[in-house]
């Protein structure tokens, strides 16, 4: 009986996992396909295992510096407000979070500034598992929501604030006008989202199209706008007061994608918790992360930011 060595079936099961990923892409079909999506991931554990309750990149300083990978995510939310000001906000100040996620960045902003946080998501699976992390003196809640058809009325938070929600978003001038909408006059809103390169000024080539097309289709993104694009469409809205400020975070959180492979490494009790089956589903996400790593390390993919405050 042939009886493979440990090495060559870890490599076994690294073969396992590509053909996984090739045969089972998470297309963009609807909001019900990033719901399904989230829900699924939530579910089963895995990504809460590995990433924590942020499900997010972190913030590793500039020039960027060796972190623990799970503290660079709490950095960059205490970073993120910091740079849209929000420190100097007082307590009780109104927050929405538009993709919360399991509410990692909720619970932050509620418990270390102050802050009354609304935090919605598409997927019920987040929400539930957000709310069974929230301890009750936390003032954060949690519900489900569609980022393109808030069920809030005008003029409701004084901040908007929404991490890495943008890709999933079809029809980016609608997120940015319900951004907006929710937004009470002064109020401030502050994105941080994934973008690819401004394509009108250099066209994508053969190549570059084809990666993206894996990093849409992969993680249920119908598409990524351009950090100038993006700014353009709340300049549409009308209702910015003065400019829409920008920042570009590539270098700051570029060592979250390798990092986030290592995760796999440094915990092998995730094979004991979720056995083979998980370890596959875990090595299926290692494609698309090194095909970010490679977009956003050459300039294919840019990690945004952006501030407006609205006019009164």
């Amino acid at each position: 009986m042939n009886i493979l060595l440990p090495l060559e079936g870890f490599f076994l099961l690294i073969v396992i996992g590509i053909i996984f990923y090739l045969l089972t892409p998470r297309r963009y079909q609807s909001s019900d396909s990033v719901a399904n999506s989230y829900d699924e991931w939530t579910e089963d554990g895995i990504l809460e295992f590995y990433w924590g309750e942020h499900i997010h990149l972190g913030h590793y300083g500039l020039p960027p510096r060796k972190k623990d990978f799970l503290q660079a995510k709490t950095d960059f939310v205490h970073e993120m407000v910091k740079w849209g000001d929000l420190d100097k906000l007082p307590s009780g100040t109104t927050v929405l979070d538009v993709g919360c996620g399991i509410g990692g960045s909720s619970r932050i902003l509620a418990r270390d500034y102050g802050f009354a946080v609304t935090g919605i998501t598409i997927s019920p699976q987040q929400v539930k598992r957000a709310q069974e992390l929230t301890p009750p003196e936390v003032n954060a809640k949690f519900q489900v929501d569609d980022a393109l058809a808030l069920s809030f009325p005008d003029n409701s938070f004084d901040i908007v604030w929404s991490v890495e929600a943008g890709p999933h978003m079809e029809d980016k001038a609608l997120f940015a006008k319900e951004l907006m909408r929710v937004l009470k006059p002064n109020g401030i809103l502050v994105v941080a989202d994934w973008n690819q390169r401004d394509d009108r000024s250099i066209p994508l080539n053969f190549w570059e199209k084809s990666v993206m097309k894996q990093l849409l289709d992969q993680w249920s993104h119908p598409a990524f706008s351009s950090i100038e694009e993006f700014a353009e469409l709340l300049t549409a809205t009308s209702r910015v007061k003065g400019e829409v400020i920008t920042d570009d975070w590539t270098i700051q959180t570029l060592p979250s994608w390798l990092d986030s492979i290592w995760q796999g490494i440094a915990k092998p009790s995730g094979l004991i918790c979720f056995g083979v089956s998980g370890f596959i589903k875990s090595l299926r996400e290692i494609p698309t992360i090194l095909l970010m790593r490679i977009a956003f390390g050459f300039g294919l993919c840019r990690f945004g930011m952006f501030k407006a405050v609205k006019s009164s």
